[in-house]
């Protein structure tokens, strides 16, 4: 048997037994966090959670103060194997070009480049910056592989810096990180892999094949997995596109490979010319097992061309026969959100999905990205009482009281006793870190 096959093996092992002692059981909040925006310790207590749960700052943007205006923190994730496992945190930062005169990208506190990831020893508590380049911006989904490096990408649909290596690249791209062999908190190498697809990038996932699966953030963004030629090795192999086979857009799928040449161009350009099944805004991806998760942040499940819609999670089963179904959507197995304005009080409710994460026991954790950001938690092993295909079991677990700010990269760690979470252009000045644990952890 491999070593790598040993690795994933062992890994499979860790995380089911971790899951099997979690504790991180809960009694739902009563509802959004509506009116509580003044609230005196929002910036060091930002969310409304459970009784006995949590939460403290990780890090903020004061430790490390990248750009002028905001740090823009994104996803979250850590060194999940290896040497000093669970020991280091890693963020990407998603700043983009903005209009002339106010390119936040170029205002580098340093100087020096545009998009950063940033590292913080859980340890010590010191946060830094780890890796920046003048041509990335928008860094956003980012994923530990089983092969121990850090991929990571840009979600830009028309891309405002080409990477040299790659200057014919239309849109975001995907990058490798890895470490030096004796500590995985300092950079060895960073690789552009543009075999993954030019695209609008945000969740990335790996599975134990080493098959890597992204999206395309955008109204009409499908479904891609990689399959390399080597394990381990992105640097050459095939990108296929999800093709569901009814206009429902769930239903039995197949994966249709792409033209690799237009794929590093324009990898949309490359789905559509197979006709690839489109969904809305497809933002963050998520496996559990066999199953991939895909928030859609539009979706409308009863009106799959609508580019409007409050959002919904898609299920692709993976393996010989694919398919896809809805598993959490608004006004079926959880409530419609009703904004508050209007002369309306607000109705707690699920909208617009953006990030997930695997959580204890199987569980899908999901964040919201509108104003009073809400966390969310599916059990796909619920029952479904009324058999209309939903399983009933979705629960809200916290709610951001900063008002305009977007709970992001929700993850939770080999241990699933934590879950990080980041807060991005926070009401407060300050982009932060969150953990938020049960009382004691």
């Amino acid at each position: 048997m491999r070593s790598r096959d040993l690795l994933l093996m062992a890994t499979a092992a860790c995380i089911a037994h971790a899951q099997a002692n979690n504790d991180l059981v809960f009694q739902p909040i009563a509802g959004s966090a509506y009116g509580l925006e003044n609230d005196a310790n929002i910036d060091t207590q930002p969310f409304l959670i459970p009784t006995g749960f949590q939460q403290r700052v990780v890090s903020s943007e004061r430790d490390l103060n990248l750009y002028v205006g905001s740090d823009m923190l994104d996803m979250n994730t850590v060194n999940e194997t290896g040497k000093h496992v669970g020991r280091y945190l890693y963020r990407t930062h998603e700043v983009r070009p903005g209009a002339v005169g106010d390119d936040r990208n170029a205002r580098r506190v340093d100087g020096g480049s545009g998009g950063a990831l940033s590292v913080v020893d859980l340890h010590t508590g010191v946060a830094r910056d780890l890796i920046g380049r003048a041509e990335w911006e928008a860094l956003d989904g980012l994923v530990w592989t089983p092969w121990q490096s850090l991929l990571f990408a840009e979600e830009v649909v028309n891309a405002k810096r080409p990477d040299p290596a790659v200057p014919h690249a239309k849109s975001g791209l995907v990058y490798e990180l890895k470490f030096k062999s004796d500590d995985p908190s300092r950079v060895d190498s960073i690789s552009v892999r543009p075999m993954l697809g030019a695209l609008s990038h945000e969740g990335i996932e790996v599975d134990m094949q080493g098959q890597v699966y992204v999206i395309d953030e955008v109204r009409n963004g499908s479904i891609y997995k990689f399959v390399p030629e080597r394990d381990g090795d992105l640097s050459s192999g095939q990108l296929y596109v999800l093709k569901v086979s009814t206009p429902s857009k769930t239903g039995d799928a197949v994966w249709v490979a792409l033209d690799m040449p237009q794929v590093q161009i324009n990898a949309r350009d490359a789905a559509q010319a197979k006709a690839a099944t489109e969904y809305c805004r497809p933002e963050d991806i998520e496996r559990i097992g066999a199953v991939l998760y895909v928030a859609l942040t539009c979706e409308d499940v009863d009106d799959p061309v609508n580019k409007q819609g409050p959002g919904a999670i898609l299920a692709v089963t993976l393996g010989n026969q694919p398919t896809a179904r809805y598993v959490v959507a608004p006004g079926k197995n959880v409530a419609m959100e009703v904004r508050t304005g209007f002369g309306r009080a607000g109705v707690t409710g699920f909208t617009h999905p953006d990030n997930l994460a695997n959580g204890p026991n199987g569980t899908l954790w999901i964040a919201e990205d509108n104003e009073w950001s809400d966390i969310w938690v599916f059990d796909p092993n619920s029952t479904d009482e009324k058999g209309e295909g939903y399983p009933d079991g979705v629960s809200l677990f916290a709610s951001l009281k900063d008002k305009p700010a977007e709970a992001t990269g929700i993850y939770f760690g080999p241990d699933f006793n934590t879950l990080f979470v980041n807060i991005q252009h926070s009401g407060t000045g300050n982009d932060k870190t969150l953990a938020i644990t049960r009382h004691n952890k």
